[in-house]
């Protein structure tokens, strides 16, 4: 392989195998990241310093990182010869069998397409979708709101409404302000219901109601494949939910509630017994008095709402994401809504849209096409564009070998290259593999990339491979011949 070689790639592959050093495996990341960051903001760059053997930003790190004294990029690195990017590229960039992978790789910097293939035809692109969705809405929404689940009094004062503002991610117990999952509790909801109800002086019992009426028209997407939603892949959209849909936090497969609103009432309910309230039985749906809120508690923000839907690549959240996107874009909170909302933030970002087709923006629908270089001009919006709420996504990006969906991949002799400098959203269907994100090559340039495979094999691990090969090679190639 041409280029530098990467050294501390290869320690943070050994070292994964062990993992029993977390204060070392801290600083890689938190060492990647802000020397990333820092290169991507305008008015920040310095030359490194030299290094006898590897490049700075690519050594094991000693110390945990501190954030003011990380070297930024530098801004007169080379950039990587097109041809010669092309001859490394074109001998990983291979399907296994049958089918075909496009790809595209930019400057980050200056936009400047350095590979090229069939970058601009439509593309299934699986979860990798998600990366449209998180511009969106954090250009939408602002990367520091939050969605708050309210408690109305009815007009009958023995009755209580869980009011659902789009939080998915509840919890059953108490409120968590250091978590994203379970940041808001029903326990703490209704614990503070019932302070409410007894300095109201409802003795009860007390009729519990759910309105979940902030999303509108059908809460399952006819683009999905009814397998995957029997797989727990998704489940019907709510305005509110607990666990992102799911039954408990950490059981990430099989079946889902069919119905997370009223689903989420009955806990409710049940902690308001647990509070000390008398509770009818049943949960229905109906609406509370906007004015009389007994309760509230809000949702983490959006920017950490996003980098979770990276990470996990979570179906569920990104389409609850959608529909805020849409309303927050004067749209109807429905699935077309939520498509017509992120091709209209993409716009406002000078990303051109009219070849895209969008059935859904989870990236389960086999109907959605979207070409490598519309991903690369997304990843090269969060890292380098003007909007500074963008960055707020690039904690979302699984980190090669090490976090996300990218956790259990980077860890072979092809591929360790890119281990712990790779970040990227993954994406895969029945016949689809897709890899979008970003690199720091050997010689300290900031690369966005993008590859999508479609047609291939089923089930074919080495297609995954191809692209780990790939991103690796950008990840060690100063590619200058």
């Amino acid at each position: 392989m041409m280029g530098v070689k990467n050294g501390g790639a290869r320690w943070v592959s050994a070292a994964w195998g062990r993992l029993k050093w977390p204060v070392l495996l801290a600083g890689v990341l938190l060492c990647l990241g802000a020397v990333v960051v820092a290169g991507m903001v305008p008015g920040l760059f310095t030359a490194p310093k030299p290094s006898p053997s590897v490049p700075s930003w690519q050594q094991v790190p000693d110390r945990l990182a501190d954030a003011g004294g990380v070297l930024p990029l530098n801004a007169d690195a080379p950039v990587p010869l097109p041809a010669e990017l092309a001859r490394q590229l074109d001998a990983t960039l291979k399907p296994a069998g049958r089918g075909s992978i496009s790809g595209v790789v930019m400057d980050a910097s200056t936009g400047k397409v350095l590979f090229d293939r069939d970058a601009g035809a439509n593309r299934i692109p699986a979860s990798t979708m998600k990366l449209l969705t998180a511009v969106a809405a954090l250009k939408a929404l602002g990367p520091e709101s939050r969605f708050t689940t309210r408690v109305l009094a009815a007009e009958d004062p023995s009755t209580v409404v869980l009011t659902g503002g789009g939080d998915v991610l509840l919890g059953a117990s108490a409120s968590d302000p250091s978590a994203v999952l379970g940041r808001a509790g029903l326990a703490s909801l209704a614990t503070d219901t019932a302070a409410a109800l007894a300095a109201a002086g409802v003795k009860g019992p007390v009729t519990v109601r759910v309105d979940d009426s902030l999303f509108a028209g059908a809460p399952l997407n006819p683009a999905w494949s009814l397998d995957d939603v029997a797989a727990g892949e998704t489940a019907p959209l709510f305005s509110l939910a607990l666990n992102s849909g799911r039954y408990a936090p950490d059981v990430l497969t099989g079946p889902r509630p069919q119905d997370s609103a009223i689903t989420a009432a009955q806990v409710f309910a049940e902690q308001l017994a647990v509070a000390g309230v008398a509770v009818s039985p049943g949960v229905e749906r109906g609406k509370g008095l906007p004015a009389k809120v007994l309760a509230a508690a809000e949702s983490a923000t959006v920017g950490d709402q996003v980098d979770l839907m990276l990470e996990s690549s979570d179906n569920f959240l990104a389409e609850a994401l959608g529909r805020m996107t849409a309303l927050a874009s004067g749209q109807k909170a429905t699935y077309d809504g939520a498509t017509v909302a992120v091709r209209q933030r993409l716009g406002e970002l000078g990303i051109a849209t009219d070849s895209m087709q969008l059935a859904d923006v989870s990236g389960l629908a086999l109907e959605n096409q979207v070409s490598a270089r519309q991903f690369a001009e997304v990843v090269r919006a969060i890292t380098s564009g003007p909007d500074l709420s963008l960055r707020t996504a690039l904690d979302g990006f699984p980190v090669a070998g090490l976090t996300g969906t990218l956790d259990d991949r980077y860890v072979d002799a092809g591929t360790a290259e890119g281990a712990g400098l790779v970040r990227a959203k993954t994406g895969t269907l029945n016949t689809v593999i897709a890899l979008s994100g970003y690199v720091v090559d050997a010689d300290g340039r900031l690369l966005v990339f993008s590859f999508i495979g479609n047609d291939l094999e089923p089930g074919t691990a080495a297609n995954k491979v191809a692209m780990d090969r790939s991103a690796s090679v950008l990840a060690s190639c100063g590619c200058r011949g």
